[in-house]
């Protein structure tokens, strides 16, 4: 029997601090009842997901990462598109070889309920003992989508870093994502500077917007979009010193992020 049916939905990991890390696309497995009829191929799938940006959550302690796959529910969708039906909403991916039935859909979107409910608990209790917090939402993107022996994407329009700050208060906000880039352009970076802007690539969507609609005064959600500079989009091989190079250039952002939630 396949066990992803049994594997938990996330973990998640309680500690000190204002900051809760998520990456709700880093997880690969899928219940055996959609694995049966899938029609993607697994490397296609894998892709398409954000292999390996659950190891950035690991800069804090507050932590909450799901296991499954965003083919199984996409947790940073609207509710009513978190489970790709159709190929319209898969990027023109042929996910299924048939598409999933009624109570299919329905127990992917119960999972979708619980993750949502779960990390309302857990930034309710940062908000009761730090008053503000800020959520890293972690993805990851190709660039390199015109095939592995074609040239990448141009930069100009594919930084390094991008910051999704769509959905936020920028009135509210606007000093802390401001020092939050400060501090990601000035890291070391091979040497150089990593290229960190702000809303080219990706705004954030609907877990950021959900955040800031449910804890408008006190959430601060910098969707943190990170080209696969650090992992082959192709083959999935990841280059590990890149990887540790970028965690240390989001670790080296939280004393600014400290130090603009104590001027708040």
């Amino acid at each position: 029997m396949n066990q992803s049916n049994f594997l938990p939905l996330w973990s998640v990991h309680r500690g000190s601090g204002p900051v809760l890390a998520t990456a709700v696309h880093a997880g690969h497995e899928i219940r055996a009842e959609l694995e049966s009829i899938l029609a993607l191929e697994e490397a296609d799938r894998l892709r398409e997901e954000d292999p390996y940006t659950d190891v950035f959550t690991k800069v804090v302690e507050n932590r909450i990462i799901p296991i499954r796959s965003r083919f199984e529910v996409d947790l940073n969708r609207p509710r009513d598109e978190a489970v790709y039906v159709s190929p319209e909403n898969a990027w023109g991916l042929q996910v299924w070889e048939h598409p999933p039935d009624k109570k299919m859909i329905e127990r992917s979107l119960r999972e979708f309920d619980l993750f949502y409910a779960k990390t309302k608990s857990l930034l309710t209790q940062l908000e009761t003992e730090y008053g503000q917090f800020v959520v890293f939402d972690i993805h990851s993107y190709n660039y390199r989508r015109n095939g592995p022996n074609e040239a990448p994407a141009d930069p100009i329009d594919n930084p390094d870093i991008n910051i999704g700050t769509g959905s936020m208060d920028h009135d509210r906000w606007a000093d802390l994502v401001a020092h939050f880039i400060r501090d990601l352009r000035a890291f070391d970076y091979l040497g150089g500077h990593l290229d960190v802007r702000e809303n080219i690539k990706f705004r954030g969507r609907q877990f950021a917007l959900w955040v800031h609609t449910h804890f408008p005064k006190s959430g601060c959600v910098l969707s943190i979009e990170l080209k696969k500079i650090f992992i082959d989009e192709w083959t999935g091989r990841v280059d590990i010193k890149i990887l540790h190079l970028l965690v240390d250039a989001l670790k080296s952002t939280l004393p600014g992020i400290a130090e603009e939630l104590q001027r708040l």
